[in-house]
């Protein structure tokens, strides 16, 4: 197995993710190599002499910033690293790819250099979501503002393919609505709902906002305009909990004491609701496997990133999206 990182993309690039795949290597044995694709200079002194012999370097100076245009950068940087650790995937080389940068220069570079599978119309985010119930699936967190029903039932079925791998389980899917019942919602939403409701896929219906954190469904599929929001506003949400507790817990020493006895359970809740703890998200619908990691991401999150990489890889999730996407987007 090879994945290619794209060494340049993130806001902590390269040392960071060198340094993530770095420790990678040393956690998976299964990874016979790792390609660093970026400006060589940079990247070398941050090589762990221990793993250097299954690493290796495409060296490129040209990277895709987070603020150009990504389809306009795509096309103008046809070095850039996001781009040919791409190519490194449609050309046999290596198995995947894993970027911390641009997410849209990754779409891009996914669409026009992988392509899309056969009846998938548009690639989608999948991204796992810490819940009562463990974690479960968001798709689409942010490829696609703006959609038509064939799309999410699209998504609904790469999201419930994906989750049965991850589980070994039948996926229960559900369509994110601003009611339960099954007239409510846009004119999108009622449309997939019915839909969804005539496909192949195990349906429970519409879920509100306040039950995506409670774990009701295995799946839950929106836009990507939506997804985004919900994604972050959680993101947002398990790092200021943290700084509330804090400020209440100060205001008492019978407080700060409580708060000694329960540190564990303070770390523990810290970890679960960490986006680095899930590393990336696969970009399901492309011909390849494709990871999208946080900007921010650092080497844990990299190595994280890196996983998920490498079990879509074991479990053939191209293979398995291809065998089971018909021409009208129903589970076989």
């Amino acid at each position: 197995m090879k994945i290619a990182v794209d060494a340049m993309g993130g806001d902590y690039a390269p040392k960071e993710v060198v340094l993530g795949a770095c420790q990678a290597l040393q956690q998976f044995p299964e990874i016979e190599e790792i390609v660093l694709v970026g400006d060589e200079a940079q990247i070398k002194p941050f090589i762990d002499e221990q793993v250097k012999d299954r690493l290796s370097i495409v060296h490129t100076d040209e990277v895709i910033g987070m603020n150009e245009h990504p389809a306009t950068a795509f096309r103008q940087k046809k070095q850039a690293s996001v781009r040919l650790a791409t190519d490194l995937v449609r050309d046999g080389h290596c198995d995947g790819i894993v970027s911390c940068g641009s997410t849209g220069a990754q779409m891009a570079s996914a669409i026009f250099r992988l392509g899309r599978i056969k009846g998938i119309k548009r690639p989608a985010i999948a991204v796992l979501l810490p819940t009562l119930q463990g974690p479960k699936l968001l798709v689409d967190a942010g490829a696609n503002t703006q959609v038509d029903p064939d799309n999410l039932l699209d998504f609904a079925t790469m999201g419930a393919i994906y989750m049965q791998l991850l589980t070994g389980q039948p996926a229960k899917v559900a369509l994110i609505n601003n009611g339960a019942e099954e007239e409510k919602g846009s004119d999108l939403t009622q449309a997939t709902y019915q839909l969804l409701k005539k496909s192949k896929l195990n349906f429970i219906g519409n879920i509100e906002g306040r039950e995506i954190t409670e774990g009701t469904a295995d799946v839950m599929v929106c836009d990507g305009f939506t997804g985004n929001v919900i994604l972050k506003t959680l993101e947002g949400f398990g790092k200021n909990i943290f700084k509330l507790l804090k400020r209440e817990i100060e205001k008492s020493a019978r407080y700060k004491i409580g708060a000694l006895l329960l540190k564990p359970a303070f770390y523990g809740l810290k970890d679960t609701m960490d986006p680095k703890a899930v590393g990336g998200a696969p970009l399901l619908g492309v011909k390849g496997v494709s990871i999208v990691c946080h900007g921010n991401s650092d080497a844990t999150a990299v190595v994280n990133g890196i996983l998920v990489a490498k079990e879509c890889i074991e479990a053939r999730l191209i293979a398995q999206i291809e065998a089971a996407v018909s021409t009208d987007g129903t589970e076989e």
